[in-house]
């Protein structure tokens, strides 16, 4: 023997990401949020809201009071697009008449940003460095859009943009038969946004799909002692009865583990015409712009959600 005592290697530096996530919280954007919100491989720079699950005014207060019961007062909630670009509003069902039906969260005592959230979002990646901030987009795509209209130089700063959206033929879409809720509510927004040639990582309802919030996995949020184990069990057991698929955390869990999911790479166009508005289309090409998660691991999934929340 030597006698030479060995050394540990130190534990590897997990990538800080620096994130704002455009949303329109919604019970499984909760979980999304709530999952960043308790992440420190994560700065939340701000939440910029647009209508979709239910109308602005209340996917706004919603985040407000996610912020709260996350104990984030820090984290910046704007106000943005109250409606699609060139379509009426649609809201989902499932998500109750609050959006957050189930939680039953206290009134926010916190206040939106005075400013839109596309003049918010324009001014903050104007003033990042080069590909430092991964834009997070699980809701209708109108405020990227309109912001990349008024200020194109913004995609500059963006490292990647993760969308959750879409299906492909093989899954078919959840409002019909081809299109998917984000997609469909605002057709043209999306259309702008996938012809940009954006690094953009997509989960489509193939991936989320396999991410069930089954009542045996609620009750290991139930679990969690604290008003965030209650909100999020009430919440999924209201989501459960008309849905239950947990679509938005996968952006978050996908920078925290990337290894979990795998997929393909295509281009991504909208159909934003006829009786098929809404759907979107894949090239699978290996030189594709985006990056279509297909497979998730369900387990290590939920065990990161349960493990994360249960700081909060």
């Amino acid at each position: 023997m030597s006698g030479r005592r060995a050394v540990a290697k130190p534990e590897p530096v997990a990538e800080r990401h620096r994130i704002i996530v455009d949303t329109d919280p919604g019970i499984d954007d909760a979980l999304a949020i709530l999952l960043a919100a308790a992440s420190p491989e994560i700065e939340i720079l701000g939440l910029t809201i647009v209508a979709g699950n239910v109308s602005l005014a209340q996917t706004t207060e919603n985040a407000l009071k996610l912020c709260a019961l996350a104990n984030r007062a820090d984290i910046p909630v704007v106000a943005g697009a109250d409606r699609p670009l060139l379509r009426a509003p649609r809201i989902a069902r499932s998500h109750g008449t609050t959006g957050l039906d189930g939680a039953d969260l206290p009134p926010p005592d916190a206040r939106p940003q005075t400013v839109h959230a596309v003049d918010w979002m324009i001014e903050t990646l104007n003033t990042a460095p080069p590909a430092s901030v991964r834009l997070i987009a699980i809701g209708p795509l109108t405020n990227v859009a309109l912001a990349l209209r008024r200020a194109p130089e913004i995609a500059a700063a963006l490292a990647e943009v993760v969308i959750m959206g879409g299906a492909t033929p093989k899954i078919g879409g959840n409002m019909n038969d081809y299109a998917e809720f984000n997609i469909f509510v605002d057709p043209e927004a999306a259309e702008d946004v996938f012809g940009r040639g954006l690094p953009i990582t997509l989960v489509p309802l193939d991936l989320s799909y396999q991410m069930m919030a089954t009542p045996e996995r609620i009750e290991r949020f139930a679990a969690i002692p604290g008003p965030v184990g209650r909100a999020v069990a009430g919440m999924l057991r209201h989501y459960h009865v008309g849905d239950g698929y947990l679509h938005d955390p996968i952006t978050i869990a996908r920078l925290l583990r990337p290894g979990l999911f795998t997929g393909r790479r295509a281009a991504v166009t909208i159909e934003t015409q006829g009786g098929r508005s809404g759907e979107t289309r894949f090239e699978w090409r290996d030189d594709g712009p985006c990056h279509v998660l297909l497979e998730g691991e369900a387990e290590p999934f939920f065990d990161l959600l349960v493990e994360r929340l249960a700081r909060l």
